[in-house]
Formats: structure tokens, C-alpha cells, sequence
């Protein structure tokens, strides 16, 4: 049969269902919103006009004659089918689509032939040809259809998992809320950075930005070419504790952590302060993401943004806040993909930022349990002028284990501690205020430098054993240091000062050493016998003994003021030198020069640092003598304390200072060995010592009715402030502080 007659029957067929071409593409369209109305749920993508095309295209291939394989499909179907992709539409049922279209077309056409032509042969082969044109059509536009859609699921699998990946190493860069809050907006927003963090206060603007950190039309940096959301907000809920008197329906609160838009261009009304406490209104999609728990998406042109996406934050069984992402300047809507990335990179978010509420609540419980077991206020000295002051460390790691402490002694001594437990967190700190009580339990028996060392070491070895058996019935939970439990190692420097005899005695274990500045000189290191740290056990340690003129600096510091990322401790300690050194008018202004000079940024580790400068107590305010061992001498005794006090303007004191000095110098006489020493420091209060070359220590006891002695050290503590008993390398002293009122 002649091909080009049954050519000519095949043009003359569409061209005549071309001439009724509305009422098909209506049956067609009807088909489809029937059978697949998911295709419709998106006028955007599908509409009346491509069902339009695709006729057009087949009857106007069909008249002209053109072969079926160079019948091209509308340059718009990819685009579309690009679309249905991004929305998630089955590939399957675009194809059923074709198909379907197809049956109705091709139905069409061949209930045309028999009209034209009685020709049974001629319509057989018509109808053949047009089968096989209709049906090569189809397939190389759903060939066509099937590379575009998985070209363009394997793009978005491409960038979600790219996203995904960048999320990770992006957000949570630090344990700072919020930080990491920021960079949660700032990377949805296509933000290449983090540049220019100015802390908490610095989040947001008052065009309601987050500062200028990231935002390339003022730093010049890189932002991505196709960021995922115009405009990114994130309020996480309010640490206010709820009361029992809260309504139990009451709103929950949130603070406005972070906030970004994707270009300064775009407006910058912000409807919410950042950092001011909020509350959503009931039934609007933020609400109803905190109250289900759920993600939604959402078109709301009230607020400027033709789509919106609405992620609580979620971590270890918790909700934190809620994320939002929303669009105005990218045309294309957010879809069901869109929300599951939004899920995925949010879930990253809520992670980082629970884990960095968790450092932040651990880190100030460390800090608080700190600073309540550091010395608050040191009372004034006689002894010496001091100055303190205790840095944090800022680093990941939390709040170590630095101490230091100002202890008074009796004889108007004074014992200076400084410290440094290794670790960090709450373990650190809680060992430290172990160490901290247990050496002022060892210095108010008042044991000389190096002893109180080794009876603190074997404290440490006590503490560590604990530690590595601990109770088997309890939960002992995760370490909150980063040494594990059962290893302790600490260092100490212990320093007692007499202003009487100007002698200073320390003795350090592993610590740094002190650095010292005579009035008037230039500042060195005191050359100090290193000692083990705290924990070894087994090695002693050793004692120092100087004489300081008066007015004489004292630095006593932990290592984390010395050692920096550019400098050793032997030139930290040259730093400390030359800082020391320099004029300044008060304690508390060289305390700042040692800081600004050796810790220009913030520190690496904890610092404590206690200055000293030594007071001398001379003669105007010092009376000794010595007592002859015969119980006749106490009269004597008596008589000096009688006149010294008279000379001191203290005679309200004189009944009570003389009955005490009674009772211990016959003591002394009685129990003691000789040589016998009574001396007088008037320092604010009245101090009386008594000294003898024996190591028994007196004791209080209960006396009888009738019996005639027991009752003098009974006498000595009730007339007495303070009293007590301190042991020397040979013999004691036993002392007594007397104020006006005990008058």
C-alpha cells in the first residue's frame, strides 16, 4: 500500500480533531483530575495549558507528517517534571499520566478514520500508524521524563546529604548557646561564617540582624549561591524555673536566640526582641510545634513570606525551642523534602545546643560550687596587706580546681595558700574544696610548712583511694572532670609569715614557686626545693626559711598564669618579674598590671593569683620576757603584764590579762621545761603567749568540788577570744587572744 496515502489519512484525521482540539484537551484533563488528582495539588506545576501542549504537539507532528522520532515534547515538560521531582509526585504517576492521555487522543483519532475513508485496508494501516506514533512519542517522553526526574532526585539526595554533612560541621562549633544558635541561622541562610562572634549581647542589631558576622555585603565573605531559607529565627524556651503557683495551661516562654536574613536587603522589621522573653499565640504554628512536637509547612502571606517551615527542636527526649525557615525572595515553596532536611539539620541544631546547655549548666555549677568554697573576704592582716584574684578558664573544659586562701595563725601570723587541682568540672572543684578544708584543719594546729605538706599528701592519697572504690550500690554516672575517677594530682605552696620576727618559712609541692620584690628593688624567683606533687606519698618535702624587710611583695600563683600557648613557665615567671615590679598605687592596681601583662586575651587554664606584702609588728607593739622556773616568778609576770599594759592605754585589760597569764606561766612552771618565755603582742587585740621547751600538750579538764587544781586552762578559755597550743621544732607555746569585751 502506498505509504503516502495512508500519510495523507493520518494528517487529515488530527487535522480534524485538531478543529474540536478544546473539547479533547477538556475530556483529556478531566481524565487525569480523576484519576490522578494528586497531579493537581500544585497549579503552579501542573495546569490546563501543559495538557494543551502535549495535543498540540502530537496532532500538529501528525498533519505535518513528521517521523515519531522527531516529534519533540514541550521545552517545558522537563522543567516540570524537575518539579514533580522536588515535590515528591512517583515517577509512576507521571507515566500513567502519559498513558492515559495518550489512550484518549489515540481513541479519538481513529474513531475519526472511518468518517474520511471506507477504506477498510487504508484505515488498518492508519490506525497502525498512528498506534506507533502515539506510542513512540510516549515513550521517548517518558524516557525523557524518567532521566530528568532522577537527575534531579539524585541533585536534591546530592545537596541534602551535602547540607546534612556541612550542618554538622558547621553548627555546634562551640559549647555556646548562643553560638550555636547563630550558626543555625546563619547557615540556613547561606552564611559562609562565623566572623566577628562579639558574645550574647552582640546576636542581633536594632535592624534585627545578628551584628555583622557573616553577612557578606559587610565582610566580604562567601555566601552560599542558593542558601536554603531567606529568613531564619530561633527561640529556644525560657531556663525561668515554673513555679507552683504557675497555671498549669499557662504559655510556655521562649527568648529570641538567633535571627538572619539572607541578604541586608531584605527587611529588617524584627517583630520579636532578640533576647526578650515571648509567648506565641495559641493556635499559631510555632505553638503548635512546641505543644505536639511536630513539624509543619505552612503558607502565611501575613507575615511577608509566601512559605514557612516550622521545626521544633528535639534532643534526648526533650523540646529545647523551635527553628523557623522562611521564604520570600526564593520563589519556589518549600516541600515535604524541604521540611526533612529542615528536621534533619534542626536535629543536628538541638543536639549541639542541649550539649551545650548541659556544659553551660555543669560549667556554672562548677563555677558556683567554686567560688562558694573560695575565700569570699579576707579579713584584714596585721601580718600583711593582700590581693586576690581567681580567672576561670573560658576553655571548653570548665572551671578547674585553682585555690587560694589567707589563713590567720596565732602570734599574729599568717599562713598564705595558693593551689591547683589537676582537671576540670565539678570533680576538680569539688576535690579542691576537700584540699582546701583540709589544710585549714592542718593549719590551725599550726604545723610548720613542710609537715603540713606531707599530712596533706597522705589526704590526697586518701582521697584518690575513695575515688577508685567507690560505693558499689550507687550509680556513680559519667565523670564531670576529665581526670577519670580515682586519679587526683594536685599541687600546693604553703607560706607562713611572722610579722614579729619577719621570717617567712614556705614549702611547695610540685607548685610553681613564688616570685618576691624588696621595697625599693627589683623582683626575683625564690628559690624553693620543688617537692613532689600531692598523691605521690613516700618523698618529703622540704622547708625554706627567709627574712623579708618590711613592705616586701609576695606572689604566690598557679601555673595557669604563667603558661601560655606562646610563652614557657620559666619565661611566664620572668613576665611575672618584671610585672611585679612596676609602680603602681595600690595592691589591687599591680594585680590588674600582672594580668593585663601576662594574659592579654582570655585564659588557657584557671588562675589564682595572691599577693603579699609584709607588715612588721616592732618594738612599740611586741613585750617578751623570761620567766625564771620558780613558781614565785608568776607575781613577776604578773607585774610585767601590769605595767606593759599600762603603757599600751589597755588597763580595761589588766584584771583579765593578768589572771590568764597566771594560769599559763604556772603551767608552765609546773608541766613544762625550761627555758620559759611570756611575751605580749598588742595587735587590735591583746596577745599572750607562753613558751617552754616541753612537747606536752595541756589539755582541759573537768575539775572536782574539792579538788585544788584542773581548773586553769577551764579559766583561760572562758576569759579568752581564742586559745591554743602550737608546737615548734623544740617545745610549745601556748597562747591566748584577749579582746576589750572580755574585759
Amino acid at each position: 500500500m502506498d505509504f503516502t496515502v495512508v500519510d495523507g489519512l493520518v494528517a487529515r484525521a488530527a487535522r480534524e480533531l485538531g478543529r474540536r482540539a478544546d473539547r479533547l484537551i477538556a475530556d483529556v484533563e478531566l481524565l487525569l483530575r480523576r484519576d490522578l488528582p494528586e497531579l493537581w495539588e500544585n497549579p503552579d506545576i501542573m495546569a490546563s495549558e501543559n495538557v494543551a501542549e502535549h495535543v498540540f504537539t502530537v496532532l500538529s507532528g501528525l498533519e505535518r507528517g513528521i517521523t515519531p522520532e522527531r516529534i519533540e515534547a514541550p521545552p517545558e515538560e522537563v522543567r516540570r517534571v524537575r518539579l514533580f521531582a522536588r515535590h515528591g509526585t512517583p515517577i509512576s504517576t507521571m507515566l500513567r499520566a502519559f498513558r492515559l492521555g495518550e489512550s484518549v487522543v489515540l481513541d479519538r483519532l481513529l474513531a475519526v478514520l472511518p468518517r474520511l475513508t471506507d477504506d477498510a485496508e487504508l484505515i488498518s494501516a492508519a490506525s497502525r500508524r498512528l498506534v506507533t506514533t502515539a506510542t513512540a512519542y510516549i515513550d521517548r517522553t517518558s524516557e525523557q521524563g524518567v532521566v530528568a526526574f532522577q537527575e534531579e532526585r539524585d541533585r536534591r539526595l546530592r545537596r541534602r546529604l551535602s547540607m546534612v554533612s556541612e550542618a554538622s560541621v558547621r553548627i555546634g562549633t562551640t559549647l555556646d548557646i548562643d553560638r550555636t544558635t547563630q550558626e543555625l541561622a546563619d547557615f540556613a541562610t547561606g552564611h559562609a561564617g562565623y566572623a566577628g562572634y562579639d558574645g550574647p549581647t552582640g546576636h542581633a542589631g536594632r535592624d534585627g540582624q545578628a551584628g555583622h558576622a557573616g553577612d557578606p555585603e559587610r565582610t566580604g565573605r562567601p555566601r552560599h549561591p542558593d542558601p536554603f531559607a531567606d529568613l531564619v529565627t530561633v527561640d529556644l524556651l525560657d531556663a525561668t524555673p515554673r513555679g507552683p503557683d504557675t497555671p498549669a495551661h499557662a504559655p510556655l516562654a521562649l527568648r529570641r536566640c538567633a535571627q538572619r536574613w539572607a541578604s541586608a536587603a531584605d527587611p529588617a522589621a524584627a517583630t520579636i526582641e532578640p533576647r526578650q522573653p515571648h509567648v506565641f499565640p495559641d493556635g499559631s504554628p510555632p505553638a503548635r510545634a512546641l505543644a505536639t512536637g511536630g513539624p509543619s509547612r505552612h503558607h502565611d502571606p501575613t507575615d511577608g513570606s509566601h512559605s514557612t517551615l516550622v521545626v521544633p527542636l528535639h534532643a534526648r527526649g526533650a523540646t529545647l525551642g523551635v527553628a523557623q525557615f522562611s521564604r520570600h525572595r526564593n520563589p519556589e515553596p518549600y516541600d515535604d523534602e524541604d521540611l526533612l532536611l529542615a528536621q534533619e539539620i534542626a536535629a543536628r541544631a538541638a543536639v549541639a545546643v542541649d550539649n551545650a546547655r548541659r556544659y553551660t549548666h555543669a560549667r556554672a555549677t562548677a563555677l558556683t560550687l567554686q567560688r562558694s568554697l573560695l575565700q569570699q573576704q579576707i579579713p584584714r592582716q596585721s601580718a600583711v596587706e593582700v590581693a586576690c584574684r581567681y580567672l576561670p578558664t573560658e576553655a571548653e573544659t570548665g572551671v578547674g580546681g585553682d585555690w587560694y586562701d589567707v589563713i590567720p595563725l596565732s602570734g599574729a601570723r599568717v599562713a598564705l595558700v595558693v593551689g591547683d587541682v589537676v582537671g576540670h568540672g565539678i570533680h576538680a572543684a569539688a576535690t579542691m574544696g576537700r584540699l582546701r578544708t583540709a589544710v585549714r584543719t592542718l593549719a590551725d594546729i599550726d604545723l610548720p610548712p613542710d609537715e603540713l605538706l606531707t599530712h596533706l599528701d597522705d589526704v590526697v592519697i586518701r582521697l584518690a583511694a575513695e575515688a577508685a572504690s567507690p560505693d558499689p550500690r550507687a550509680d556513680p554516672g559519667p565523670p564531670t572532670g576529665t581526670e577519670p575517677p580515682g586519679v587526683i594530682g594536685a599541687t600546693c605552696l604553703y607560706a607562713v609569715y611572722d610579722p614579729v620576727s619577719r621570717r617567712c618559712t614556705l614549702a611547695r609541692a610540685g607548685h610553681v614557686p613564688p616570685a618576691l620584690v624588696i621595697r625599693g628593688g627589683t623582683a626575683e624567683q625564690l628559690d624553693l626545693p620543688p617537692g613532689p606533687p600531692l598523691g605521690l606519698g613516700g618523698s618529703p618535702f622540704e622547708a625554706v626559711e627567709a627574712v623579708l624587710p618590711e613592705g616586701s611583695l609576695l606572689a604566690l600563683c598557679t601555673d595557669g598564669l604563667l603558661e601560655a600557648h606562646d610563652h614557657d613557665l620559666d619565661t611566664g615567671l620572668t613576665l611575672l618579674c618584671e610585672a611585679l615590679a612596676r609602680p603602681a598605687d595600690s595592691l589591687e592596681a599591680t594585680c590588674d598590671t600582672v594580668l593585663e601583662s601576662l594574659l592579654p586575651t582570655r585564659p588557657d587554664d584557671d588562675v589564682a593569683l595572691l599577693l603579699a606584702r609584709t607588715r612588721a609588728l616592732g618594738a612599740s607593739q611586741v613585750a617578751t620576757w623570761d620567766v625564771a622556773t620558780d613558781p614565785a616568778a608568776v607575781a613577776g609576770a604578773r607585774a610585767d603584764v601590769a605595767r606593759q599594759l599600762t603603757e599600751w592605754g589597755l588597763e580595761e585589760l589588766d584584771f583579765t590579762a593578768e589572771l590568764v597569764v597566771s594560769e599559763l606561766v604556772t603551767n608552765a612552771i609546773r608541766y613544762g621545761r625550761p627555758p620559759i618565755r611570756l611575751r605580749l603582742i598588742h595587735d587590735g587585740t591583746l596577745l599572750c603567749e607562753v613558751s617552754d621547751d616541753s612537747n606536752t600538750t595541756p589539755h582541759q579538764r573537768r575539775a572536782r568540788v574539792y579538788d585544788e587544781g584542773g581548773r586553769g586552762l577551764f579559766l583561760v578559755a572562758q576569759l579568752a577570744e581564742h586559745w591554743g597550743t602550737r608546737h615548734a621544732r623544740h617545745g610549745k607555746t601556748v597562747w591566748a587572744e584577749l579582746s576589750n569585751s572580755a574585759a
